[in-house]
């Protein structure tokens, strides 16, 4: 018998900082990251392009899926990701499916080069559960997006907090809003993106995991993780219309501004 169990481990954090950062994100708000998802993120935006020129709720959520779980070692920002995404995919619908339609995309892609054969082969295990979703199953996946993780989770033999899982959660929560035309805050059980940026940010208050501190975190301020990952992405990225339009669209951007001056 091992006593790992009774064992707690004792990690180092900066207090006064992680009680200031509980204390802007308390007075921001989970209404201040709906601000943030749908008026500043140019990834939402490129969303809305492709919806109004596609027409067609179902494939349209689809397509947001398949494109998130093929999201990663990109080679440009994720703005310009999403946006040559949703350019593409108006003037392309998806006709013989969404891993065909991938092979020639990606082929052409300029800021999705790597890994693309691994990024096909996902494709093709994730289609078959797709096209047995109809708008009705999307539709109730909406009202519970932790099944949503579940479920793509096991069909890409995933863990359920992959940064790729929760990041298709994310943009999942998008699109359904965009085509429900409701809000559905995301759940508090959804864990935040454990990207670079992420683990860097974190870095600054403790050395706790990310994923355990900012649930943590999430619980104390009453702002779900994944919103919580759409208030810091304009402190973290290097982006100058994100904030530009943050400073136009939310009325307390110098409290989002005040967030990066706590990694110093």
């Amino acid at each position: 018998m091992t006593l790992d169990r009774f064992i707690t481990v004792k990690y180092k954090e900066n207090k006064p900082k992680i009680e200031r950062l509980k204390g802007i994100l308390r007075e921001l708000g989970i209404e201040c990251a709906r601000t943030i998802e749908e008026k500043v993120d140019l990834q939402f935006s490129a969303l809305e392009h492709l919806y109004k020129n596609l027409k067609n709720d179902e494939l349209f959520i689809k397509l947001v899926i398949a494109n998130a779980v093929v999201s990663y070692q990109l080679t440009a920002t994720g703005e310009e990701w999403w946006w040559e995404f949703a350019e593409y995919f108006s003037s392309n619908p998806s006709e013989k499916g969404i891993a065909d339609a991938y092979s020639r995309f990606l082929s052409e892609s300029k800021t999705n080069r790597r890994l693309t054969a691994a990024k096909i082969k996902r494709l093709e295990k994730l289609e078959p559960f797709l096209a047995e979703l109809k708008l009705k199953d999307l539709k109730n996946y909406y009202y519970s997006m932790t099944s949503l993780r579940n479920d793509l989770a096991k069909v890409l033999n995933s863990k359920r907090n992959a940064k790729t899982i929760v990041f298709a959660v994310k943009m999942f929560g998008y699109a359904g809003r965009i085509a429900f035309r409701e809000f559905i805050p995301y759940p508090m059980e959804i864990e935040i993106p454990d990207d670079v940026r992420i683990n860097a940010y974190t870095k600054r208050f403790t050395n706790e995991p990310p994923t355990v501190f900012w649930s943590r975190i999430a619980r104390d301020v009453d702002i779900p993780p994944l919103h919580i990952d759409s208030i810091l992405w304009p402190v973290l990225g290097k982006h100058a219309e994100v904030k530009e339009r943050l400073k136009k669209y939310c009325p307390r951007a110098e409290l989002i501004f005040e967030l990066a001056s706590l990694q110093t």
